[in-house]
Protein backbone atom coordinates (compact mmCIF):
# COMPACT_ATOMS: atom_id res chain seq x y z
CA UNK A 1 0.00 0.00 0.00
CA UNK A 2 2.35 2.46 0.84
CA UNK A 3 4.78 2.06 -2.35
CA UNK A 4 1.68 3.16 -4.19
CA UNK A 5 1.59 6.45 -2.54
CA UNK A 6 5.13 7.10 -2.94
CA UNK A 7 5.30 6.79 -6.34
CA UNK A 8 6.60 9.67 -8.51
CA UNK A 9 3.76 12.36 -9.13
CA UNK A 10 2.06 12.34 -12.07
CA UNK A 11 3.37 14.32 -15.04
CA UNK A 12 1.25 14.38 -17.69
CA UNK A 13 1.49 12.86 -21.26
CA UNK A 14 4.34 13.86 -24.30
CA UNK A 15 2.13 16.84 -24.76
CA UNK A 16 1.95 17.96 -21.52
CA UNK A 17 5.14 17.51 -20.95
CA UNK A 18 6.61 19.38 -23.92
CA UNK A 19 4.70 22.58 -22.44
CA UNK A 20 5.96 22.43 -18.28
CA UNK A 21 5.97 25.96 -16.73
CA UNK A 22 9.00 27.98 -16.06
CA UNK A 23 10.55 27.47 -13.03
CA UNK A 24 8.14 30.43 -11.42
CA UNK A 25 5.27 28.50 -12.41
CA UNK A 26 3.79 31.99 -13.88
CA UNK A 27 2.04 29.95 -16.71
CA UNK A 28 -0.74 27.47 -16.73
CA UNK A 29 -0.70 24.50 -18.91
CA UNK A 30 -4.63 24.19 -19.90
CA UNK A 31 -6.18 21.03 -22.13
CA UNK A 32 -9.47 22.14 -24.48
CA UNK A 33 -10.62 18.88 -25.39
CA UNK A 34 -11.08 16.70 -26.02
CA UNK A 35 -14.44 17.55 -25.16
CA UNK A 36 -14.80 20.81 -24.89
CA UNK A 37 -17.52 22.15 -26.98
CA UNK A 38 -15.94 24.37 -28.96
CA UNK A 39 -13.54 22.16 -30.51
CA UNK A 40 -16.10 19.92 -32.37
CA UNK A 41 -15.51 16.50 -32.07
CA UNK A 42 -13.07 15.06 -30.33
CA UNK A 43 -9.91 17.48 -31.10
CA UNK A 44 -7.68 18.24 -27.92
CA UNK A 45 -5.96 21.49 -27.78
CA UNK A 46 -2.81 21.58 -25.24
CA UNK A 47 -2.59 25.86 -24.43
CA UNK A 48 0.01 27.77 -21.96
CA UNK A 49 -1.33 30.48 -20.91
CA UNK A 50 0.01 33.39 -18.68
CA UNK A 51 -2.97 35.14 -17.49
CA UNK A 52 -5.55 35.50 -20.28
CA UNK A 53 -3.13 35.09 -23.29
CA UNK A 54 -1.71 32.09 -24.52
CA UNK A 55 1.75 31.61 -25.20
CA UNK A 56 1.85 28.35 -27.26
CA UNK A 57 -0.90 26.15 -28.63
CA UNK A 58 -0.72 22.47 -30.07
CA UNK A 59 -3.37 20.47 -31.71
CA UNK A 60 -3.63 16.88 -30.57
CA UNK A 61 -4.90 14.88 -33.09
CA UNK A 62 -5.90 10.42 -32.72
CA UNK A 63 -8.83 10.43 -30.85
CA UNK A 64 -10.69 9.66 -33.84
CA UNK A 65 -8.77 7.37 -36.26
CA UNK A 66 -10.96 5.68 -38.24
CA UNK A 67 -7.93 3.98 -41.25
CA UNK A 68 -9.93 5.07 -44.32
CA UNK A 69 -7.01 5.34 -46.26
CA UNK A 70 -5.90 1.37 -45.09
CA UNK A 71 -9.27 0.50 -45.27
CA UNK A 72 -8.65 1.53 -49.43
CA UNK A 73 -6.45 -1.62 -50.18
CA UNK A 74 -8.57 -3.83 -48.77
CA UNK A 75 -12.04 -3.02 -50.66
CA UNK A 76 -12.89 -3.09 -53.96
CA UNK A 77 -13.79 0.32 -55.42
CA UNK A 78 -17.47 -0.35 -55.87
CA UNK A 79 -17.31 -1.12 -51.72
CA UNK A 80 -14.72 1.38 -50.72
CA UNK A 81 -17.29 3.85 -51.56
CA UNK A 82 -19.73 4.29 -48.42
CA UNK A 83 -16.04 5.50 -46.84
CA UNK A 84 -16.31 8.82 -48.80
CA UNK A 85 -19.49 9.80 -46.84
CA UNK A 86 -18.17 9.19 -43.69
CA UNK A 87 -14.58 11.05 -44.12
CA UNK A 88 -16.59 14.74 -43.84
CA UNK A 89 -19.85 14.27 -42.96
CA UNK A 90 -20.74 17.72 -43.81
CA UNK A 91 -20.43 17.80 -47.08
CA UNK A 92 -19.76 14.25 -48.09
CA UNK A 93 -20.92 14.73 -51.57
CA UNK A 94 -17.80 16.51 -52.19
CA UNK A 95 -15.87 13.22 -51.40
CA UNK A 96 -18.24 11.49 -53.36
CA UNK A 97 -17.06 13.59 -56.10
CA UNK A 98 -13.66 13.37 -55.53
CA UNK A 99 -13.11 10.17 -55.64
CA UNK A 100 -15.64 8.92 -58.61
CA UNK A 101 -14.13 11.39 -60.44
CA UNK A 102 -10.33 10.03 -59.77
CA UNK A 103 -11.62 6.24 -60.68
CA UNK A 104 -12.96 7.59 -63.67
CA UNK A 105 -9.58 9.04 -64.53
CA UNK A 106 -8.05 6.00 -63.71
CA UNK A 107 -10.44 3.89 -66.07
CA UNK A 108 -11.26 6.28 -68.62
CA UNK A 109 -15.15 6.26 -67.75
CA UNK A 110 -17.44 8.43 -70.09
CA UNK A 111 -19.83 10.06 -68.02
CA UNK A 112 -23.21 11.25 -69.07
CA UNK A 113 -23.98 14.81 -69.14
CA UNK A 114 -27.03 14.12 -67.31
CA UNK A 115 -25.41 12.36 -64.43
CA UNK A 116 -22.77 15.40 -63.84
CA UNK A 117 -25.63 18.16 -63.34
CA UNK A 118 -27.22 15.91 -61.04
CA UNK A 119 -23.62 15.79 -59.42
CA UNK A 120 -23.61 19.25 -59.30
CA UNK A 121 -26.76 19.92 -58.01
CA UNK A 122 -26.62 17.80 -55.07
CA UNK A 123 -23.15 18.58 -54.50
CA UNK A 124 -24.02 22.13 -54.16
CA UNK A 125 -27.32 21.88 -52.08
CA UNK A 126 -25.25 19.78 -49.64
CA UNK A 127 -22.36 22.67 -49.60
CA UNK A 128 -25.04 25.09 -48.68
CA UNK A 129 -26.10 22.90 -45.59
CA UNK A 130 -22.54 22.44 -44.63
CA UNK A 131 -21.82 26.55 -44.38
CA UNK A 132 -25.57 26.45 -42.74
CA UNK A 133 -24.44 23.83 -39.61
CA UNK A 134 -21.02 26.23 -39.65
CA UNK A 135 -23.39 29.01 -39.54
CA UNK A 136 -25.00 27.84 -36.27
CA UNK A 137 -22.36 26.15 -34.50
CA UNK A 138 -19.87 29.07 -34.87
CA UNK A 139 -22.37 31.57 -33.38
CA UNK A 140 -22.82 29.11 -30.61
CA UNK A 141 -19.18 28.51 -29.55
CA UNK A 142 -19.72 32.70 -29.44
CA UNK A 143 -22.31 32.21 -26.92
CA UNK A 144 -25.08 32.82 -29.09
CA UNK A 145 -27.85 29.97 -29.28
CA UNK A 146 -30.72 31.41 -31.39
CA UNK A 147 -29.24 31.47 -34.74
CA UNK A 148 -28.45 27.50 -34.88
CA UNK A 149 -32.01 27.10 -34.64
CA UNK A 150 -32.65 29.22 -37.94
CA UNK A 151 -29.88 27.01 -39.35
CA UNK A 152 -31.05 24.08 -39.05
CA UNK A 153 -34.93 25.04 -39.99
CA UNK A 154 -32.66 25.53 -43.61
CA UNK A 155 -30.98 22.77 -43.17
CA UNK A 156 -34.04 20.18 -43.00
CA UNK A 157 -35.17 21.59 -46.10
CA UNK A 158 -32.33 20.68 -48.06
CA UNK A 159 -31.65 17.30 -45.76
CA UNK A 160 -35.66 16.93 -46.96
CA UNK A 161 -34.72 17.23 -50.81
CA UNK A 162 -31.67 15.34 -50.82
CA UNK A 163 -32.96 12.10 -49.08
CA UNK A 164 -35.24 11.64 -51.82
CA UNK A 165 -32.90 10.22 -54.67
CA UNK A 166 -29.48 9.51 -51.90
CA UNK A 167 -31.58 7.56 -49.57
CA UNK A 168 -29.71 9.80 -46.84
CA UNK A 169 -29.84 12.75 -44.97
CA UNK A 170 -26.09 12.61 -43.78
CA UNK A 171 -23.08 9.83 -44.78
CA UNK A 172 -23.94 10.33 -48.86
CA UNK A 173 -23.00 7.33 -50.20
CA UNK A 174 -24.04 8.64 -53.99
CA UNK A 175 -22.20 9.35 -56.88
CA UNK A 176 -21.44 5.75 -58.68
CA UNK A 177 -17.42 5.67 -61.18
CA UNK A 178 -19.92 6.11 -64.55
CA UNK A 179 -22.79 8.22 -63.10
CA UNK A 180 -24.71 8.50 -60.12
CA UNK A 181 -27.25 5.60 -58.22
CA UNK A 182 -30.78 7.45 -58.76
CA UNK A 183 -31.86 10.03 -61.13
CA UNK A 184 -33.61 13.10 -59.95
CA UNK A 185 -37.68 13.72 -60.04
CA UNK A 186 -39.39 16.42 -61.27
CA UNK A 187 -40.60 16.84 -57.82
CA UNK A 188 -37.02 17.05 -56.46
CA UNK A 189 -36.23 19.83 -59.43
CA UNK A 190 -39.05 21.84 -58.74
CA UNK A 191 -38.16 21.16 -54.54
CA UNK A 192 -34.87 22.62 -55.55
CA UNK A 193 -36.80 25.83 -57.93
CA UNK A 194 -38.75 26.72 -54.55
CA UNK A 195 -36.09 26.44 -51.78
CA UNK A 196 -33.82 29.30 -53.75
CA UNK A 197 -35.44 32.23 -53.47
CA UNK A 198 -36.49 30.91 -49.88
CA UNK A 199 -33.03 30.68 -49.15
CA UNK A 200 -32.07 34.01 -50.34
CA UNK A 201 -34.93 35.65 -48.47
CA UNK A 202 -33.69 34.02 -45.50
CA UNK A 203 -30.32 35.95 -46.19
CA UNK A 204 -31.18 39.26 -45.04
CA UNK A 205 -32.32 38.34 -41.76
CA UNK A 206 -28.49 36.90 -41.13
CA UNK A 207 -27.36 39.89 -42.14
CA UNK A 208 -29.27 41.89 -39.30
CA UNK A 209 -30.08 39.32 -36.81
CA UNK A 210 -26.38 38.22 -36.23
CA UNK A 211 -23.60 40.19 -39.32
CA UNK A 212 -24.38 43.39 -37.88
CA UNK A 213 -24.81 42.50 -34.63
CA UNK A 214 -22.38 44.56 -32.64
CA UNK A 215 -21.47 41.71 -29.95
CA UNK A 216 -20.09 39.48 -33.07
CA UNK A 217 -18.37 42.37 -34.42
CA UNK A 218 -16.42 42.43 -31.28
CA UNK A 219 -15.66 38.33 -31.24
CA UNK A 220 -14.34 38.36 -35.15
CA UNK A 221 -12.90 41.70 -35.98
CA UNK A 222 -9.47 41.87 -35.98
CA UNK A 223 -9.49 38.43 -34.93
CA UNK A 224 -7.01 35.85 -36.01
CA UNK A 225 -5.95 37.68 -38.51
CA UNK A 226 -4.30 35.30 -41.25
CA UNK A 227 -1.90 37.12 -43.63
CA UNK A 228 -1.92 35.74 -47.04
CA UNK A 229 2.08 34.42 -46.98
CA UNK A 230 1.07 32.32 -43.94
CA UNK A 231 -2.02 30.84 -45.11
CA UNK A 232 0.17 29.57 -48.59
CA UNK A 233 2.80 28.72 -46.01
CA UNK A 234 0.54 25.98 -44.45
CA UNK A 235 -1.41 24.81 -47.70
CA UNK A 236 -4.56 26.00 -46.45
CA UNK A 237 -7.59 26.27 -48.84
CA UNK A 238 -11.04 26.70 -49.48
CA UNK A 239 -12.70 30.30 -47.35
CA UNK A 240 -9.60 30.56 -45.19
CA UNK A 241 -7.29 31.38 -48.09
CA UNK A 242 -9.94 33.45 -50.11
CA UNK A 243 -10.78 35.29 -46.53
CA UNK A 244 -7.01 36.25 -47.11
CA UNK A 245 -7.57 37.79 -50.30
CA UNK A 246 -6.62 34.87 -52.64
CA UNK A 247 -9.48 33.63 -55.52
CA UNK A 248 -8.33 30.44 -55.63
CA UNK A 249 -11.30 27.93 -56.02
CA UNK A 250 -10.62 24.61 -57.55
CA UNK A 251 -13.93 24.81 -59.73
CA UNK A 252 -12.33 27.61 -61.58
CA UNK A 253 -8.42 26.69 -61.10
CA UNK A 254 -8.70 23.01 -62.15
CA UNK A 255 -12.03 22.83 -63.47
CA UNK A 256 -14.10 19.27 -63.61
CA UNK A 257 -18.06 18.27 -64.12
CA UNK A 258 -19.36 20.91 -65.72
CA UNK A 259 -18.76 24.26 -63.45
CA UNK A 260 -17.24 25.68 -66.70
CA UNK A 261 -20.28 25.99 -67.99
CA UNK A 262 -22.27 27.55 -65.52
CA UNK A 263 -21.91 31.48 -64.19
CA UNK A 264 -20.56 32.13 -60.30
CA UNK A 265 -17.88 34.47 -58.39
CA UNK A 266 -15.17 33.25 -56.12
CA UNK A 267 -16.18 35.53 -52.71
CA UNK A 268 -13.10 36.94 -51.91
CA UNK A 269 -11.92 39.32 -48.66
CA UNK A 270 -9.37 41.33 -47.94
CA UNK A 271 -9.87 41.10 -44.39
CA UNK A 272 -8.15 38.52 -43.03
CA UNK A 273 -9.82 38.03 -39.64
CA UNK A 274 -11.91 35.70 -38.84
CA UNK A 275 -15.09 37.72 -40.10
CA UNK A 276 -13.71 38.02 -43.00
CA UNK A 277 -13.86 34.16 -43.60
CA UNK A 278 -17.60 34.76 -41.70
CA UNK A 279 -18.60 37.07 -44.80
CA UNK A 280 -16.92 34.58 -47.39
CA UNK A 281 -18.98 31.78 -46.16
CA UNK A 282 -22.03 33.48 -46.31
CA UNK A 283 -21.20 34.56 -49.62
CA UNK A 284 -20.80 31.37 -51.03
CA UNK A 285 -24.20 30.56 -50.11
CA UNK A 286 -25.54 32.94 -52.70
CA UNK A 287 -22.92 31.67 -55.26
CA UNK A 288 -24.31 28.17 -54.76
CA UNK A 289 -27.83 29.16 -55.07
CA UNK A 290 -26.64 30.79 -58.40
CA UNK A 291 -25.21 27.37 -59.65
CA UNK A 292 -28.49 25.50 -58.56
CA UNK A 293 -30.25 28.14 -60.30
CA UNK A 294 -28.90 27.51 -64.01
CA UNK A 295 -28.21 24.01 -63.24
CA UNK A 296 -31.77 22.91 -62.46
CA UNK A 297 -32.87 24.64 -66.11
CA UNK A 298 -29.83 23.32 -67.94
CA UNK A 299 -29.99 19.75 -66.88
CA UNK A 300 -30.31 17.43 -69.93
CA UNK A 301 -32.30 14.51 -70.34
CA UNK A 302 -30.56 11.09 -70.96
CA UNK A 303 -29.30 8.11 -68.89
CA UNK A 304 -27.81 8.66 -65.43
CA UNK A 305 -25.06 5.61 -65.22
CA UNK A 306 -22.74 5.06 -68.46
CA UNK A 307 -23.16 1.74 -70.20
CA UNK A 308 -20.68 -0.55 -68.87
CA UNK A 309 -19.79 1.21 -65.15
CA UNK A 310 -18.02 -0.66 -62.96
CA UNK A 311 -19.20 -3.81 -61.66
CA UNK A 312 -18.21 -4.57 -57.77
CA UNK A 313 -15.23 -7.01 -58.85
CA UNK A 314 -14.65 -4.38 -61.99
CA UNK A 315 -10.44 -4.40 -62.15
CA UNK A 316 -8.74 -0.80 -62.76
CA UNK A 317 -5.42 -0.45 -64.85
CA UNK A 318 -2.45 -0.17 -63.20
CA UNK A 319 -1.31 3.55 -62.81
CA UNK A 320 -1.44 6.55 -60.90
CA UNK A 321 -4.24 9.56 -60.69
CA UNK A 322 -4.86 12.78 -58.24
CA UNK A 323 -8.08 14.30 -58.73
CA UNK A 324 -9.40 17.49 -56.40
CA UNK A 325 -12.37 19.14 -55.89
CA UNK A 326 -13.95 21.89 -53.84
CA UNK A 327 -15.46 20.70 -50.35
CA UNK A 328 -17.19 23.22 -48.03
CA UNK A 329 -13.57 23.39 -45.86
CA UNK A 330 -11.99 23.89 -49.56
CA UNK A 331 -9.26 21.89 -51.39
CA UNK A 332 -9.99 17.87 -51.42
CA UNK A 333 -7.60 15.73 -53.34
CA UNK A 334 -7.87 11.83 -53.72
CA UNK A 335 -4.71 9.80 -54.79
CA UNK A 336 -5.01 6.87 -55.93
CA UNK A 337 -2.40 3.99 -57.28
CA UNK A 338 -3.59 0.95 -58.90
CA UNK A 339 -1.52 -1.77 -59.48
CA UNK A 340 -4.21 -3.86 -62.00
CA UNK A 341 -6.64 -5.45 -59.87
CA UNK A 342 -9.93 -5.17 -58.11
CA UNK A 343 -8.28 -3.38 -54.93
CA UNK A 344 -6.30 -0.04 -54.82
CA UNK A 345 -2.94 -0.83 -54.23
CA UNK A 346 -2.61 2.69 -52.23
CA UNK A 347 -5.62 5.22 -51.33
CA UNK A 348 -4.36 8.81 -50.41
CA UNK A 349 -6.92 11.21 -49.25
CA UNK A 350 -5.71 15.40 -48.69
CA UNK A 351 -8.60 16.82 -46.20
CA UNK A 352 -8.18 20.61 -46.28
CA UNK A 353 -9.11 20.68 -42.76
CA UNK A 354 -5.80 19.50 -41.68
CA UNK A 355 -3.72 22.50 -43.33
CA UNK A 356 -6.30 25.00 -42.40
CA UNK A 357 -6.09 23.71 -38.42
CA UNK A 358 -2.42 23.26 -38.77
CA UNK A 359 -2.00 27.14 -39.16
CA UNK A 360 -3.50 27.78 -35.73
CA UNK A 361 -0.60 27.03 -33.37
CA UNK A 362 0.88 29.92 -34.79
CA UNK A 363 -2.45 31.89 -35.78
CA UNK A 364 -3.59 31.98 -31.98
CA UNK A 365 -0.16 32.42 -30.39
CA UNK A 366 -0.41 36.07 -28.18
CA UNK A 367 -4.60 36.27 -28.21
CA UNK A 368 -6.51 35.84 -25.47
CA UNK A 369 -8.34 32.62 -25.08
CA UNK A 370 -11.55 33.77 -25.75
CA UNK A 371 -10.10 34.77 -29.07
CA UNK A 372 -8.65 31.14 -29.35
CA UNK A 373 -12.66 29.63 -29.55
CA UNK A 374 -13.61 32.60 -32.16
CA UNK A 375 -10.27 31.85 -34.47
CA UNK A 376 -10.59 27.93 -33.75
CA UNK A 377 -14.75 28.70 -34.99
CA UNK A 378 -13.89 30.51 -37.89
CA UNK A 379 -11.59 28.06 -39.60
CA UNK A 380 -14.51 25.32 -40.15
CA UNK A 381 -12.85 22.22 -39.43
CA UNK A 382 -14.63 18.66 -39.11
CA UNK A 383 -12.77 16.50 -37.14
CA UNK A 384 -13.15 13.43 -38.24
CA UNK A 385 -11.62 14.87 -41.90
CA UNK A 386 -8.81 15.95 -39.94
CA UNK A 387 -8.31 12.70 -38.33
CA UNK A 388 -8.92 10.20 -40.99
Amino acid sequence: MDSVFHQEPFRGDYYTRRFEPGPDDSTLILNMGPQHPSTHGVLRVVVELEGEYILRAEPVLGYLHRMHEKMGETRSYLQYMPNMGRVDYLHPLAWNHAYVCAVEKLGNIEVPRRAEFIRVITSELNRISSHLLWWGAYLLDLGAFTPIMYAFEERERIQDLLQEPTGSRLTYSFFRPGGVAADLSPEFLQGVREFIPYMRSRLPMYKDLVTDNIILRYRCEEVGELPLDMARRYGASGPVLRASGMAYDVRRAEPYSVYPELEFATPVSQRTDAMGRYKVRLAEIEESLKILEQAVEMIPEGEILVKGAPKPRWKAPAGEVYQAVEGARGKIGVHILSAGSAQPYRIKLRAPGFSNLSLFAELAKGTLLSDAVSILGSLDLVIPEIDR
